[in-house]
């Protein structure tokens, strides 16, 4: 049966238990307040080629970061695998997002990825990794945020041969010609591509001559680079000279497999430069097992990807006024590497 009883209060009593509850209600901080005016009504599609690519996770801790308060990032892992990928995209653009930053698994695969999305009318970023030129034409709502893979091949060889001319003594047979293997990337993919060729031509550039003793694709893994190093080792032995690898993740492979085999301690060293400059790969570089790394700005990266995303997403253009990075003429947005050694690592902790 429904009662009464408040009705009946007196209205004294009343007044009394209203001023309490005023008094004892939590007040409104101005944080609270900032984060209820401020809930982000923009969502953005956002598919990863692989999750587990440390350089990757970095880029995509930066995008989240910068999103904070301003925007919604909906982010998916494609597993490597460009068909999840598609289907993702195809979620996204059910969903209408409002803008879509995807970081391809094959670059090839984009111009399918921006018919759908021009059909859609939803623009979209790429990020990491570049699409063909062609397909950056297709339509004035495509850009690309990235660096350029040549620069992080040419320094990696400067790594090298300020190395050398530090230490002579590397050329262990002292026949003048640098005996070195390489671990690249995915096949195809520009950056293994550019980052092997740049390496080598610095290198000789520089007045060297280079003897390729092994070379093999470690995919960007660190395990596959840590199997494909005890391979090299097992086929070239001593006669490696230095380790050259594509990434990070498989100079860290390498050098476990070279730890294995006595290296990094009594004395025995052999230089392994990598590149990304990875939380991992700095440590390696304070303990004296990576002799240097060249930064892959995966902080720029993500800012700068979700900066553009975010401008088209409201429906403007994108310029270095709205989004704080230079923009090229043909929709490109280039983040510049650095090279990065003991000597300067805390430049970029």
């Amino acid at each position: 049966m429904r009662t009464f009883t408040s009705l009946l209060m007196p209205a004294g009593f009343v007044c009394a238990v209203l001023a309490v509850n005023a008094c004892t209600k939590k007040p409104t901080t101005a944080s609270e307040t900032a984060a209820t005016s401020a809930t982000p009504t923009i969502t953005i599609g956002s598919a990863i080629y692989k999750y587990e690519d440390t350089f990757m996770s970095g880029v995509r801790g930066s995008m989240a970061k910068a999103a904070e308060g301003k925007a919604t990032i909906d982010f998916v892992d494609s597993a490597n695998q460009q068909p999840v990928q598609s289907e993702k995209v195809d979620l996204f653009i059910a969903k209408k997002v409002n803008a879509l930053a995807i970081n391809p698994v094959d670059r090839t695969a984009a111009g399918i990825l921006i018919d759908k999305a021009k059909a859609a009318n939803i623009p979209i970023v790429f990020f990491n990794r570049e699409p063909m030129p062609e397909d950056m034409q297709k339509w004035d709502k495509v850009y690309y945020v990235g660096a350029k893979a040549e620069e992080s091949g040419t320094l990696s060889g400067e790594i090298v041969v300020d190395y050398f001319k530090k230490h002579p003594e590397s050329d262990k047979n002292k026949d003048g010609i640098i005996q070195y293997v390489m671990l690249t990337g995915e096949p195809g993919h520009q950056d293994a591509e550019l980052r092997t060729k740049f390496s080598i031509k610095a290198i000789e550039d520089a007045g060297y001559k280079t003897e390729k003793l092994a070379q093999d694709t470690g995919m960007w893994d660190r395990i596959k680079g840590q199997e494909k190093m005890a391979a090299f080792l097992g086929s070239r032995g001593d006669a490696i000279e230095v380790v050259i690898s594509n990434n990070d993740d498989m100079a860290l492979g390498a050098i476990e497999a070279l730890k294995a085999v006595g290296y990094f301690k009594d004395g025995k060293v052999m230089p392994v430069v990598g590149v990304d400059a990875t939380a991992p790969a700095l440590q390696a570089l304070q303990e004296g097992t990576l002799t240097g790394t060249v930064l892959n700005d995966a902080k720029n990266q993500g800012q700068a990807t979700f900066a553009l995303s975010y401008v088209l997403a409201q429906g403007k253009v994108p310029d270095q006024a709205n989004t704080g990075y230079a923009i090229t003429s043909e929709k490109y947005v280039w983040v510049p590497y650095k090279k990065v050694t003991k000597e300067n690592m805390n430049e970029v902790m």
